[in-house]
C-alpha cells in the first residue's frame, strides 16, 4: 500500500514544502500555505496503459479538413483565430459579472442552431439559474444539455457517454477530483483536473472551454501551470462603469495572440460591436477640446482609432501629480521627460492627467506621439485638427521610432474620413493613399512644427 504524504502548497505560485510556512519564498505571499494530502509514488512494477498513438511520420499525418468550428459569433471566431478547434481546451478568465457566462451560453445557442451538441457543466450554479438566464438572452435549444455537478469523476462519466461537440466547465476553481484529499479550487485540485480535461479533449477530439476565476491583482487564480497547459487563454476585460466588453486573446497555439473581439453589454447579453473604432470616437467631434488627440493604435491585427484626452494645470502642493488612465504611468513619465529636455516644456508644478476614452488600455508605446501632442495642445490650449490621427513611438532623445502595422492603420484613418495622418519617417512609406495626407516626422519638434496650420489668422495644432 502506498504510503500517505503531507505536503504543504502555496495556493498563489503552487511552491511544495514539507512544513508550514508563514511566507512563501517563491512569491513572497503571506499566509498562503494549505495542507494537502497525497498519495506515495507508483510502485516500479506498475503495469503500463496500452499505447494507443504510436508515434507517427509527419508526412503521415492526416489533416481535418474541418478542425475549426465557427461559433456563430464573430468577434468570438476572430479572438479564437477562426473558431473554436476540435479537441482544444480553452481558458476564459476575468472579473466577476464580466460576462464569461453569458458569452457561452450565447456560444452554446449559435452552435446548437447549426446542429452542434453541446455540455453545459455548471458547477456554481443551478439548473433553473442558468435556465433563467438562457430565456433573458433568447437561447432556446433541444441539443443543449445542462449538467449541474463538481464531481469531476461524474463529469468525466457523462463526456464519454455523451461525447458533445462541446463541453463548458463553469467554473474550473469549482470542480473537484476524488484522488486529491483537498478542498476544490487548491492548487492541486485545479491543477488534476486541468490536466484530466486536456487529456479527455485530446484522446476524444472533443473541445473543451473552461472558465476561470481572477485575483484581486486581475491575474488568473490558481498555479501558472494552468496557463501552460490549456491551449488557448482569453481575458475578459471591461470597465465596470462603461457597457463595452474586450475579449483579449493572449495565448494562442492556433491563431494569433493580442488578437481582440469588441462586445457592448445590453440587456439581451453581449452584443458585437462591428467598427469599434466608430463607437470610441462617436463624441469626439462633439466634444473637441484643447488636449484631445486622435491616435491609431494595435489591438492584435486590428487598427482601432481611440481618443487621447490630457489635462495640464498648476498645482498647489509641492509635489505635482501624474496621473494616468488606461496607459502606462511610467510612459507618460517618460514622455514627460523628453518633452522638457527636447522642446523644453516646463512641467515641474503643472498635474498632468491622461485619459484613454472609452475605456480601453493601450499599452503599446505607438501612443507616445498622440500623448505628446494632447499635452501640448493643453498647455498651449490650442484644439487639434480634428481631421487628423497620429501614431508613433518617441525615443529618449526625441526622435520619432517606426511602428508596426502602418499600411492598416492608415487605411483605417482614411476609412473613418480623416484627411490626415502623421507617421514616423522611419516607416518610409512609398506609395499614396488616396484621400489621406501623409506627413512623416522625425523628431518630436518637427511633429509640432507641421502640425500647425493657420486658419483665419488662428493658429491651430
Amino acid at each position: 500500500m502506498a504510503k500517505v504524504k503531507s505536503k504543504y502548497v502555496c495556493q498563489n505560485c503552487g511552491y511544495e514544502t514539507a512544513g508550514y510556512l508563514g511566507k512563501c519564498p517563491e512569491c513572497g505571499a503571506w499566509a498562503s500555505f494549505v495542507e494537502e494530502v497525497s498519495g506515495g509514488k507508483l510502485s516500479e512494477t506498475a503495469v503500463l496503459l496500452p499505447d494507443t498513438n504510436p508515434p507517427m511520420k509527419l508526412s503521415d499525418i492526416e489533416m481535418n479538413t474541418e478542425i475549426r468550428t465557427t461559433t456563430g459569433i464573430s468577434e468570438f471566431d476572430r479572438v479564437l483565430g477562426g473558431g473554436i478547434v476540435k479537441g482544444s481546451l480553452v481558458l476564459i478568465a476575468g472579473d466577476p459579472g464580466i460576462g464569461k457566462s453569458t458569452i457561452l451560453l450565447q456560444t452554446s445557442g449559435e452552435l446548437c442552431k447549426n446542429g452542434k451538441n453541446v455540455l453545459y457543466i455548471s458547477a456554481e450554479e443551478s439548473a433553473s439559474q442558468i435556465k433563467l438566464r438562457a430565456e433573458r438572452l433568447g437561447v432556446k435549444a433541444d441539443n443543449l444539455y445542462i449538467y449541474p455537478q463538481t464531481n469531476f469523476e461524474l463529469i468525466k462519466k457523462h463526456i464519454e457517454e455523451m461525447h458533445p461537440d462541446l463541453v463548458i466547465v463553469d467554473s474550473i476553481q469549482a470542480i473537484y477530483t476524488s484522488t486529491i484529499q483537498s478542498s476544490a479550487g487548491s492548487v492541486s485540485q485545479i491543477r488534476e483536473c486541468c490536466n484530466s480535461l486536456m487529456s479527455l479533449a485530446k484522446t476524444n477530439n472533443i473541445s473543451i472551454i473552461v472558465i476561470g476565476h481572477v485575483t484581486k491583482e486581475g491575474n488568473i487564480a490558481g498555479p501558472k501551470v494552468l496557463e501552460h497547459m490549456v491551449d488557448t487563454v482569453i481575458q475578459f476585460e471591461g470597465d465596470k462603469y462603461k457597457t463595452y466588453r474586450i475579449l483579449r486573446s493572449i495565448k494562442n497555439r492556433f491563431g494569433n495572440t493580442s488578437e481582440v473581439g469588441i462586445f457592448e453589454m445590453g440587456g439581451k447579453g453581449l452584443r458585437e460591436v462591428v467598427n469599434p473604432s466608430e463607437l470610441f470616437l462617436k463624441e469626439y467631434n462633439q466634444t473637441q477640446t484643447p488636449g484631445s488627440t486622435i491616435i491609431v493604435t494595435s489591438e492584435g491585427t486590428r487598427p482601432l482609432l481611440v481618443e487621447i484626452q490630457a489635462l495640464v494645470g498648476t498645482t498647489p502642493y509641492p509635489a505635482p501629480r501624474r496621473i494616468a488612465n488606461g496607459v502606462d504611468t511610467s510612459r507618460v513619465l517618460q514622455i514627460l521627460a523628453v518633452l522638457e529636455k527636447r522642446i523644453g516644456l516646463n512641467l515641474s508644478k503643472q498635474d498632468v492627467y491622461v485619459n484613454v476614452i472609452g475605456g480601453i488600455d493601450v499599452s503599446e508605446p505607438a501612443a507616445d506621439l498622440g500623448i505628446a501632442l494632447a499635452i501640448i495642445t493643453c498647455v498651449r490650449d490650442v484644439v487639434f485638427d480634428s481631421h487628423t490621427a497620429i501614431v508613433g513611438e518617441i525615443g529618449l532623445s526625441g526622435e520619432i521610432r517606426a511602428v508596426n502595422h502602418i499600411e492598416k492603420r492608415i487605411n483605417e484613418a482614411q476609412k473613418l474620413g480623416f484627411k490626415r495622418i502623421i507617421i514616423p519617417a522611419a516607416n518610409d512609406i512609398q506609395d499614396k493613399i488616396d484621400g489621406i495626407e501623409i506627413v512623416c516626422v522625425r523628431r518630436i519638434i518637427e511633429a509640432i512644427t507641421r502640425s500647425v496650420k493657420k486658419d483665419n489668422g488662428r493658429e491651430d495644432i
